[in-house]
């Protein structure tokens, strides 16, 4: 018995196999289904999908036999993989001298005597083992056969190839879960350290104004004023990240039972609206279970929006609810400034902003939207916008029932 040589680029190879998480892993019905190809197109009784360790030769599949794994030593494959690109051959193991007195050819029972094997390689050449067949008596392949085994080591080097890219996506998932968790740690630092002292800022700015009322003159009353004003802005910046962020989990153990009536009339009410506009809420009382926090924050920012970016005498905005088997259905449509048909797609973007100033004269800080997206997504939903400037602003979105 002669035993092979190492591949020229053993290292690269083993550390290919080692990327690729595969050995001792559970049978897969997609290459089983291979082997099971390969026998039955060759017309062996024996099929393989071998991967070649550094000591051991593993069978990811097999067709034929209860063996699992085997030295690489006596291994037929080790010989194989010294020629990536050829599919090798062995009529009669019995005439080889490199596996006339191996213990699989002298085997009293099942002696391997018939062996065809294709390399089966990597992304980046390595070989990691074979598709091979096997027969207990001498044999041989037609040409149809060869490229059948060819065609399918092929798909095999195909599954490989997406197992990688799996694991691969599966690595960056893991670390971008990371960065997100450290990034809402700092929001959640940055917003509970700046906010007492913009709250003090506030305070100082109101006790300032009460001290010295009638010592200031104008422009002094303005200076403090704007401070104020920058305070309460630069405070809801910060939570409007941290909401963001907050975005992308929702404990679905949260859901509860309400109507869409009595959750509308609550926001309103939170809105302060102080000019004339008219809500129109959906016909039909609705029954949902959902979150309500996050189905209020998504409301809250939308008729936010209807309102703040409306240049009408009187505001109009009509709310729509529906259902069916796998969704909620929402619409608000209001008779707005609109949105420019070629921005219609930034606006869901973060720190997004079209219009320098809104209803008030205050600037938006391009949060809002994006969270909008962020919590309808995570709520299984989606939402889109049909608007036309000077005229209005549609906003559709639903999300999931989860009863």
């Amino acid at each position: 018995m002669i035993l092979a040589k190492l591949p020229p680029n053993e290292k690269t190879r083993l550390s290919a196999l080692k990327d690729l998480k595969l050995f001792n892993t559970e049978p897969e019905q997609n290459y089983d289904n291979i082997t099971k190809l390969a026998s039955f197109i060759c017309k062996m009784p024996i099929s393989l999908i071998t991967l070649i360790g550094k000591k051991k030769q593993w069978f990811k599949s097999k067709v034929g036999t209860d063996i699992c794994e085997a030295d690489k030593d006596i291994s037929h494959c080790s010989h194989a993989i010294l020629h990536p690109d050829e599919l090798m051959e062995v009529k009669d193991t019995r005439k080889d001298p490199r596996f006339a007195d191996n213990p699989y050819t002298t085997d009293a029972n099942t002696p391997i005597i018939f062996y065809a094997g294709m390399p089966l390689k990597a992304h980046n050449g390595a070989v990691l083992g074979t598709l091979c067949v096997m027969d207990t008596k001498s044999n041989s392949l037609d040409n149809e056969q060869k490229d059948a085994l060819k065609a399918l080591a092929k798909q095999v080097e195909n599954l490989f190839e997406l197992r990688r890219k799996n694991l691969h996506l599966e690595k960056t998932r893991i670390k971008l879960r990371t960065r997100n968790g450290q990034l809402k740690d700092f929001a959640g630092t940055v917003s509970h350290d700046m906010k007492m002292p913009l709250a003090n800022i506030v305070m100082t700015v109101d006790l300032l104004k009460k001290k010295y009322d009638g010592s200031l003159d104008q422009k002094g009353l303005e200076y403090l004023n704007y401070l104020k004003q920058s305070s309460f802005k630069l405070s809801n910046y910060v939570t409007g990240i941290l909401e963001h962020y907050e975005s992308d989990t929702l404990d679905e153990s949260l859901n509860e039972d309400f109507d869409i009536h009595d959750l509308l009339e609550q926001i309103i009410d939170l809105l302060n609206i102080n000019y004339d506009c008219v809500i129109n809420l959906p016909k039909k009382n609705n029954i949902l279970n959902s979150n309500r926090a996050a189905l209020e924050q998504i409301f809250l920012n939308l008729l936010g929006n209807s309102l703040k970016y409306n240049n009408k005498e009187e505001i109009i905005i009509d709310v729509t609810c529906s259902k069916d088997d796998k969704f909620y259905h929402f619409s608000i449509t209001d008779n707005g400034i609109g949105i420019p048909k070629d921005k219609q797609e930034e606006i869901f973007k973060l720190f997004t902003v079209l219009v320098e100033a809104d209803r008030s004269g205050n600037r938006g800080n391009g949060i809002g939207l994006s969270t909008v997206k962020k919590l309808i997504t995570t709520l299984g939903g989606d939402i889109s916008v049909n608007s036309v400037v000077n005229e209005g602003t549609t906003f559709n979105f639903s999300i999931m029932r989860f009863q």
